[in-house]
């Protein structure tokens, strides 16, 4: 880690690069740290995508009126269907993005710096650039897990199937699309995650910046002495809340396409024009922001949990010089 006194700016002496990291120990670390992270939150991600696939009667439901259905029905487990599926398949599709994400974000940083452009704007882009190729890595994994998952969220919901268990999904779906069905959606996928991902990264680095600059402007002298880990803290939390906020805006109307993509049942395979003519039939431009609420809350959330959490991960495994 950088140590207080040096000529670096405040924001660069908060940050940790790749290769002073203990690699291992990030890896076993983060893993648990980020599975506490889904436990969490995963709910969320179960109300979000009944919303977005519900028809008919049920597309007028709110959030709350979904987890009431859900806990009626099925107690506090009904929140976590599909769960057993997304943390087996979560571990090594982070630790894919986050190699990638560190990696590429190095490079980047060093290609854009002869532009001598802000450093707002050198952010913004090397941190965009690594996290659309960092998500474009994962998606391999991410996306037959999305698949199983998701069915398992809304299964006996809306007139949707019911399974018995993940590899009961997977078997249905490998029998009668093969391993194709398990990659349905997969462009759009790629089309709603990696700009996802590039919007979130990139608004977090550059809102950085910026946070940093206005500190610098009120006063804060370079070549001081580093800044405390409660300012850092707060700027890493604000960084993830603007990021949030600006990448689930931006991207639920493809998250909603492609979600209901994923989860149709086995004899309707809907194409993406049909599955955009069906929501503005039924709700007309709207229908694209269904579950805009809990995404937000989604997003806002565990990119805020989840970026103070991979920081202070850094943190503690920076190895010390």
């Amino acid at each position: 880690m950088e140590v207080a006194g040096s000529t670096r700016k405040p924001f660069q002496q908060t940050e940790i690069n790749w290769d002073k990291l203990d690699k291992t120990r990030f890896y076993v670390v983060g893993a648990g740290i980020f599975t506490g992270l889904t436990v969490a939150l995963y709910p969320i991600s179960v109300i979000k995508t009944r919303m977005q696939v519900a028809t008919n009667n049920a597309a007028n439901e709110s959030a709350f009126s979904v987890v009431r259905g859900l806990v009626r029905n099925d107690g506090i487990p009904g929140l976590y269907r599909g769960f057993g599926t997304v943390i087996t398949g979560a571990v090594p599709a982070r630790i894919i993005f986050l190699t990638a994400l560190e990696t590429t974000k190095v490079t980047a940083f060093k290609m854009v710096e002869p532009f001598k452009l802000s450093e707002p704007v050198q952010a913004a882009i090397a941190n965009g650039v690594a996290g659309m190729l960092a998500s474009l890595c994962s998606q391999s994994v991410f996306v037959p897990i999305d698949i199983v998952s998701q069915r398992l969220m809304v299964q006996g919901y809306s007139g949707h199937a019911s399974y018995n268990g993940g590899l009961d999904v997977a078997r249905k779906v490998l029998k009668s699309e093969g391993i194709r069905g398990l990659y349905r959606g997969f462009s759009l996928s790629v089309l709603t995650y990696s700009p996802s991902s590039a919007v979130w990264w990139a608004s977090y680095g550059s809102s950085q910046r910026f946070i940093w600059s206005k500190l610098l402007d009120n006063g804060t002298e370079h070549g001081g002495p580093a800044p405390s880990q409660g300012k850092i803290v707060s700027v890493q939390a604000a960084g993830g809340i603007i990021a949030g906020a600006t990448a689930s805006c931006i991207t639920t109307p493809l998250d909603t396409i492609k979600t209901r993509l994923q989860v149709m049942g086995h004899d309707k395979r809907p194409t993406a024009r049909q599955v955009v003519k069906q929501l503005i039939a039924e709700d007309g431009w709207t229908g694209f922001y269904r579950g805009l609420g809990p995404r937000f809350v989604s997003m806002s959330a565990w990119g805020t949990s989840m970026i103070l959490a991979y920081e202070y991960l850094k943190r503690l495994c920076a190895v010390n010089e």
